[in-house]
């Protein structure tokens, strides 16, 4: 009922009923209005003719039963009559009902009425008497004096009345045919609404229902149209907006997840600043960049990124403008850039795309090293060769002793030189991935054995005693490249070697852990500082720099043995106490 009310049935429904209620009631006003006139115009006409008619019977003959007779003749069953010959003397009266007395009293006695006595004219008034139907009720009556013909200037009058039962009986009749009116009306005005709610209104609410499935996301639904009409027309018009809205949703969406992969996809890190600095979206680079900012920063802060991002924001949403900087923020390199975000003329936020450059400004770094260690190598066996080749060719050199000492040097040089360029090529090709191993299931004991004992020559010229000890049987095999793992140990080996001092020791243990076999070479020599720890696989690292060269170093070893290890998918490792000794261990997969 409450749905009834408020749709546009019910208030077509109520609005139609109200015009027809109004129509009505001004229709029964009028009508009545006109049927009362019309009732007492007819009324007081056949009150003159039936008085007219009385007063010459009257006038002609001496009043007896037959005149009486004739008179009731005349008068209808709603028409009473009452012949006075003075105001005082009443000749005759006829009235059916309640109250004849009162009612003919009440006519005698009228002021107005009187005139008629005294005049030639007839007279009609519309009197208060009481009903002659109920004996407590008062009612209007049409009454015409009408005087009868007489020579004297006081004259007798008949007073003719009719009876208000006929224009009430006119009325409710009219009554009653207004409620039957309003009736009907109420019927066909019921019937046309639901005419319109077939037509219009269920057309309308099926047009609700699928703005509420579009609302929902669902495009597909689609209006039946039926009708040729403006509905038909709007019907239509929402099934193209259906359309048009499921095509530009689809293609946001594409849009969407086109910037969400390119987002994702991108390395550098991407954050979405609202115009209160509160992150509203980051890409996966950016939230591994927040939980390190988080971590570095400790529980206790409560800003999520480093205050010198808080800085360039504030310039950025304060003057709208673009800014690019190069930061360090603690051991790490950044390069920043946030522009402002607009939403029509006002800013709304800012984006940042932050790139970590730690690890290039760190390869530039190494590439300048690299360049200078290079040439610092370099350098020196080349003013060797010029130096002492210049020296010969100059005739400095006067005995053949000092000629070939000098010739010694220069082969020498040139051998480190070649060493040099040997290590840098190999190792370039082992960086590149373009090195070739060549694997084959070797004894590992008596490979590794063999391996340690080539130096036992070179340990006793040093004075160092050189061990090695083993937990695998003598037929455990391994699949290795034997040319490239005893590249790795003579590096290892030899360096041991170098640096231990005399009777001091170098121990070559295998041993089986977890299917991997773990090789250790460990001396007891000064040892690396902590400091230098993480940089010993690194080209051209030397902790003794003055040292190394002295004893033929090019510092590229430590960095070939890790790229021959890692090829053999094994892992190395040192450890190392000043004043106590280095452990270089490396872990080679047994199968």
């Amino acid at each position: 009922m409450i749905r009834i009310a408020t749709s546009i049935v019910g208030k077509l429904w109520v609005t139609i009923l109200l015009l027809v209620s109004f129509v009505l009631f001004i229709f029964t006003v009028f009508m009545l209005e006109f049927l009362e006139s019309y009732h007492n115009e007819q009324s007081e006409m056949s009150l003159r003719q039936t008085a007219a008619a009385i007063a010459s019977i009257v006038d002609e003959d001496e009043l007896d039963d037959k005149q009486f007779a004739i008179i009731s003749e005349l008068l209808t069953e709603t028409t009473n009559v009452l012949i006075a010959k003075n105001p005082n003397e009443v000749l005759y009266s006829m009235q059916e009902g309640l109250n004849k007395e009162e009612i003919q009293k009440n006519i005698i006695s009228n002021e107005e009425l009187r005139e008629v006595y005294a005049t030639n004219e007839p007279i009609v008034k519309e009197l208060l008497l009481p009903s002659n139907i109920d004996e407590n009720k008062k009612m209007k009556y049409i009454v015409l004096g009408f005087p009868l013909k007489s020579e004297e200037e006081l004259h007798g009058a008949v007073f003719i009345y009719k009876n208000p039962d006929a224009l009430n009986q006119t009325s409710n009749e009219t009554t009653k045919i207004v409620f039957l009116a309003a009736a009907i009306a109420f019927i066909l005005t019921t019937i046309f609404a639901f005419f319109l709610s077939s037509k219009i209104t269920l057309p309308l609410r099926n047009m609700r229902e699928h703005a509420f499935e579009l609302a929902k996301g669902r495009f597909d639904s689609k209006i039946e149209i039926k009708q040729n009409d403006e509905i038909g027309q709007l019907a239509v018009a929402f099934n193209q907006m259906g359309r048009q809205l499921k095509h530009h949703l689809e293609v946001i969406n594409q849009e969407k997840e086109q910037l969400s992969s390119i987002l994702t996809s991108m390395t550098d890190s991407v954050i979405t600043f609202n115009r209160d600095k509160t992150i509203l979206v980051s890409n996966p680079p950016a939230e591994r960049l927040l939980q390190k900012w988080f971590i570095e920063k400790g529980l206790n802060s409560s800003k999520p990124i480093p205050e010198e991002l808080y800085q360039m924001l504030d310039h950025v949403l304060s003057f709208e403008d673009q800014l690019d900087e190069e930061l360090q923020m603690g051991k790490s390199y950044y390069s920043i850039t946030i522009s402002p975000l607009y939403s029509g003329d006002s800013i709304r936020g800012a984006v940042a795309v932050i790139r970590d450059k730690t690890e290039e400004t760190k390869l530039e770094k190494l590439k300048s090293d690299f360049i200078a260690n290079v040439s610092h190598e370099l350098r020196t066996p080349i003013a060797m060769l010029q130096g002492y080749s210049e020296a010969i060719i100059d005739g400095v050199v006067t005995t053949e002793e000092e000629r070939t000492d000098m010739i010694r040097i220069i082969y020498d040089e040139s051998q480190r030189m070649s060493r040099l360029v040997t290590d840098l090529l190999d190792l370039a090709r082992m960086e590149s991935g373009h090195m070739s191993l060549y694997k084959d299931d070797v004894p590992l004991v008596s490979v590794i054995e063999r391996m340690t004992h080539k130096f036992d020559q070179t340990a006793k010229e040093n004075h160092v005693h050189l061990l090695f000890e083993t937990d695998f049987s003598e037929d455990a095999l391994i699949p290795i490249d034997e040319d490239r793992i005893e590249q790795v140990l003579t590096n290892l080996i030899d360096n041991a070697i170098r640096h231990t001092p005399a009777e001091g020791s170098v121990t070559v243990s295998i041993t089986n852990e977890q299917k991997f076999a773990k090789v250790q070479v460990k001396d007891t020599g000064r040892g690396i500082h902590q400091d230098d720890l993480p940089y010993v696989f690194e080209r051209f690292y030397k902790a003794d720099k003055a040292r190394t060269r002295s004893k033929g170093g090019t510092g590229l070893g430590l960095a070939i043995t890790k790229n021959i290890v890692e090829a053999h998918n094994g892992t190395i490792s040192v450890d190392s106490v000043e004043q106590q000794g280095t452990t270089f261990t490396f872990y080679l997969p047994l199968n």
